[in-house]
């Protein structure tokens, strides 16, 4: 199973809705994707992991580099609707610390 990356503008909130994997295999296409999207001015961003049902330390490489991208400016990386074993991934790795998470949608999109 590859990943399938839906994606969506409102409000100046761009969201990309991830299903399946975020691994080696699929991270470079999703890097380029979210990388551009931030070079091309987008700084509001919500990654929906409602439907990602795996990720590798190649898919944790490209939040950081997203985050680390967002951080010249007043961006914002903010994460939705992990499952509980993505979310334990966030937990140990330290990147809790530096990439909001919460539930649902609605709550990212009120924190901006």
């Amino acid at each position: 199973m590859g990943l399938e990356v839906g994606e969506n503008k409102n409000d100046g909130i761009i969201t990309f809705e991830l299903k399946g994997r975020l691994d080696s295999n699929t991270s470079n296409d999703f890097e380029e994707r979210l990388i551009s999207s931030i070079q091309n001015g987008e700084s509001k961003i919500i990654l929906d992991f409602e439907n990602l049902e795996y990720i590798s330390s190649a898919g944790l490489r490209v939040l950081l580099k997203a985050a680390r991208e967002l951080k010249g400016g007043d961006g914002k990386l903010i994460l939705c609707a992990l499952k509980d074993y993505i979310r334990e991934v966030f937990d140990l790795s330290g990147f809790v610390s530096f990439l909001p998470i919460y539930a649902t949608k609605d709550e990212c999109i009120a924190s901006f």
